[in-house]
């Protein structure tokens, strides 16, 4: 019978790694957020263009990001389950992502968090991380990750 144990040593005890799910919530606050969200791309003119490239059904990308969002900061891992690794970039690989497209989609995710997230310095840390993000995910002329030939 084995008692967790290991030459009488207790396994480590893991730190928290990411506590971003227990400050903003749990999964209602992320609820909160992602509804707050998509209101903001659905309202926001300069959203138009990455509204346009959602389905007009939201239902289905809502939970995606409900997800994805839960997992990102520390909770349920549901979204690796149900949908393998994350892999940002290469899902959002057949939208052309450029300046424009992040600055709007962080600017629905500020509004969202100004009006989910009462406390400044973890909505500072949030969209400080959402912010390096969306900057990874560009992929149009002027991305950092474009390759030109030397």
């Amino acid at each position: 019978m084995t008692d967790g144990m290991t030459n009488g040593m207790k396994p480590p005890v893991a730190a928290e790694a990411n506590p971003h799910f227990r400050q903003i919530g749990g999964a209602p606050a992320i609820e909160r957020l992602v509804t707050a969200f998509y209101r903001r791309m659905d309202t926001l003119p300069q959203a138009a263009g990455i509204r346009a490239m959602h389905e007009a059904d939201l239902g289905p990308t809502r939970r995606v990001l409900h997800d994805y969002l839960c997992e990102w900061m520390g909770g349920p891992r549901d979204y690796s389950a149900r949908r393998g690794p994350p892999r940002l970039r290469r899902r959002h690989a057949a939208f052309a992502i450029g300046t424009a497209e992040r600055d709007a989609w962080l600017a629905c995710m500020q509004g969202a968090l100004d009006e989910v997230v009462p406390d400044a310095h973890l909505r500072r840390q949030l969209l400080q991380a959402f912010t390096q993000i969306a900057d990874h995910l560009r992929n149009t002329e002027g991305s950092p990750h474009e390759h030109r030939p030397g």
